[in-house]
């Protein structure tokens, strides 16, 4: 069963650090980087608006718990999005192929 994970990132940097740890890990088969996203959102009573940086992540349904641990260790967000979705369809090819590149 695959899952599409999201995960914002505040710059660059944070976002290529996670995506590059949670691809080498395992964690993820894929992890696509999409500059450009604009937050807005309530924190401690205030309306924040912010730039980020989203991480569309690829896995097992087992593996997303242990990506989201992952993602609390190295993120610097006290309260790091990470957000799943089952992937209920698409090319079984592609599937198939996250299944064997993370881990079971």
């Amino acid at each position: 069963d695959v899952r599409v994970v999201l995960v914002t990132a505040p710059d660059a940097a944070t976002a290529e650090k996670l995506a590059r740890t949670l691809v080498e890990e395992q964690l993820a088969a894929c992890v696509n980087v999409v500059p450009g996203v604009r937050s807005f959102y309530r924190w401690e009573g205030r309306v924040q608006d912010d730039s980020e940086i989203l991480l569309v992540a690829k896995t097992r349904a087992e593996s997303v718990d242990a990506l989201a641990a992952r993602v609390d260790e190295i993120h610097p967000y006290e309260l790091p999005e990470v957000l799943e979705f089952s992937a209920t369809g698409g090319s079984e090819a592609y599937l198939k192929w996250v299944l064997t590149e993370t881990q079971g």
